[in-house]
């Protein structure tokens, strides 16, 4: 009886299990099926989005992502500007994740329903993108002589905030903004910050102030816009304007259409500073020759937050100049550079540079191989003359 009752219950389970394994192949040909049909609208939607892609398709810019947050973030729709003029409210936003599109970018949407199809690079004005400097300064600060106070300074301003951000954040200190570097020309303010831009993997973006100086009104303010959003864009990055007196001079109650575009484009460059935080790693360095002459909204603390002057050499420091330039030259053993640096005074690095190069000039002149101590007494003498005169060479 006991053996009977076992061997139905058996059969009852066995039962169970085939009518399990009938209703799970049933529902492996159901998917199979799905997988079938969601592959044939795979390939249709694949064919379509071809076709959009090959069509001319319309540039706009997205001008406000709408989401819908709850238990999870829902993208509701975008508001789109299209290149025509047109504000358009576009529901399906095509296959682009939110995490990769924000405001300002562009995209390409399809002329008929208006679907986003890919992003966009950004675009830039031709002028800002050729103040890139594509190729990374080779200058290092061994090339440098006679400035080592300045050039620890600028080590601390700028390539610290940048190659060690996580210490400034630790300790809660915000770096500064920018950097000034001023006095008399030659004196190195260039070089010292193409240096600086070769020991970070930073973006280098050169900027001459006089190209901010358009003739169209708000041109400039455009230019010094797109040059802080370019270098926002690929930070670290390091803005060094050189002459920047030419668009920061004092404000006054000028009347000429000249003047009120420099001044327009100077309160732009003070919006921007003022429009990027201390920890973004985007850095300013300026450099001038007449201090005298900058707006002191420009040079007040939280907008350019480091001054450095850049003196006339000292003699220990003209001699660590030539000591550079003649590293690379053919000169005398018995050349004594302490007797140049001696009788160069008031030179800048600038004109000690032209002393080296028109030493060698002496030497090719004379027919040596070498160059001696008279080639660079004869060069000092003629700078010396140069350098006197109107015209001011070698300056």
């Amino acid at each position: 009886m006991f053996i009977d009752d076992r061997n139905k219950f058996l059969v009852q389970e066995i039962n169970k299990v085939k009518a399990k394994i009938l209703k799970v192949k049933a529902k492996r040909v159901y998917l199979l099926q799905e997988i079938f049909y969601i592959k044939k609208n795979s390939r249709e939607i694949q064919e379509k989005l071809n076709i959009s892609s090959t069509m001319p398709l319309l540039v706009a810019t997205i001008s406000e992502i709408i989401v819908k947050k709850r238990r999870k973030t829902i993208l509701v729709g975008i508001i789109l500007k299209t290149s025509n003029k047109l504000t358009l409210f576009v529901k399906n936003s095509g296959f682009l994740n939110l995490n990769y599109i924000q405001t300002n970018n562009l995209v390409a949407i399809n002329r008929d329903n208006y679907f986003i199809v890919r992003r966009l690079p950004n675009q830039y004005d031709y002028r800002v993108k050729i103040m890139e400097v594509e190729e990374k300064p080779v200058q290092r600060y061994h090339d440098i002589g006679g400035l080592d106070n300045q050039i620890q300074e600028l080590i601390e301003a700028i390539v610290f905030p940048i190659v060690q951000i996580e210490k400034f954040k630790n300790l809660g200190i915000y770096p500064p903004k920018g950097v000034l570097l001023y006095g008399p020309p030659g004196l190195g303010k260039t070089l010292l910050a193409r240096a600086c831009a070769a020991q970070t993997d930073a973006t280098f973006l050169k900027i001459a102030a006089s190209q901010l100086v358009q003739m169209y009104i708000g041109e400039g303010a455009s230019l010094v816009r797109e040059a802080f959003s370019l270098a926002k864009e690929k930070q670290p990055s390091i803005i060094f304007i050189d002459e920047i007196d030419a668009i920061g001079t004092k404000r006054s109650d000028t009347t000429t259409n000249g003047d009120r575009e420099v001044q327009r484009t100077m309160l732009e460059l003070l919006n921007q500073l003022d429009g990027f935080s201390e920890l973004q790693d985007v850095k300013l360095i300026a450099a001038t020759n007449r201090i005298d002459t900058l707006d002191p909204a420009l040079l007040r603390s939280g907008r350019i937050d480091r001054k450095i002057e850049f003196p006339y050499p000292d003699q220990k420091s003209r001699k660590k100049i030539l000591q550079i330039h003649t590293r690379m030259l053919r000169v005398s053993l018995t050349l004594d550079l302490d007797e140049i640096a001696f009788v160069s005074n008031g030179f800048n690095g600038s004109q000690l540079k032209a002393i080296c190069i028109e030493a060698g000039m002496n030497a090719v002149r004379h027919g040596r191989k070498i160059i001696i101590q008279e080639d660079f007494i004869e060069a000092l003498n003629y700078i010396n003359i140069k350098r006197k005169n109107s015209m001011n060479y070698y300056c």
